[in-house]
């Protein structure tokens, strides 16, 4: 008898591995296929929200009084830019500080959008001024004023700087 329950278990035994061993296939392919939605949510969700970025960036600045101002550093330059300060119609409009890495960005041809605002129709002027140190460790601080007309279309404009000179175009 004690023969006959041994060889009766040793099945169920290596039924119930099997079936053990089948479940976790199953949760694998349940936990897989979740990942595979969460993923396809993410995606969605991140799409949305740079929708969402752009409505908002029409809703606040719309164009007819956008305005934006960049940067950029004279191909080749060697300027070490510390600051950039700018003044709309002879009111501070942004400060900003570079860090090494943004500098370093500028100096392999990036362009830094520096400002974005708005601003009624018309004439205006802008003055930017620069801080840094040129190659040879000596200060640098230059300004540039100019004048622009604001129109109905957003309004971009680019300062270059350069160990030379700023200036001020649009875009």
């Amino acid at each position: 008898m004690k023969k006959v329950f041994s060889w009766a278990v040793v099945p169920l035994l290596l039924m119930g591995i099997y079936a053990q061993a089948w479940a976790q296939d199953g949760y694998r392919e349940q936990m897989k296929g979740l990942d595979e939605q969460v993923q396809g949510v993410k995606s969605d969700v991140l799409s949305i929200a740079a929708e969402l970025n752009q409505l908002e960036e029409k809703l606040l600045y719309p164009s007819d009084t956008h305005l934006a101002v960049f940067v950029q550093l004279a191909k080749g330059d060697t300027l070490r830019l510390d600051s950039v300060d700018v003044q709309v119609d002879e009111q501070p409009a942004t400060h900003y500080i570079y860090s090494f890495k943004e500098l370093e960005a500028l100096q392999k041809g990036g362009v830094q959008r520096l400002y974005t605002g708005n601003i009624a129709g018309g004439a205006h002027q802008i003055q930017v001024t620069v801080n840094g140190k040129l190659a040879n460790g000596q200060a640098y601080s230059r300004s540039e004023t100019a004048a622009f007309t604001k129109a109905i279309k957003p309004t971009l404009l680019g300062v270059t700087v350069s160990g030379d000179s700023v200036s001020v175009a649009n875009w």
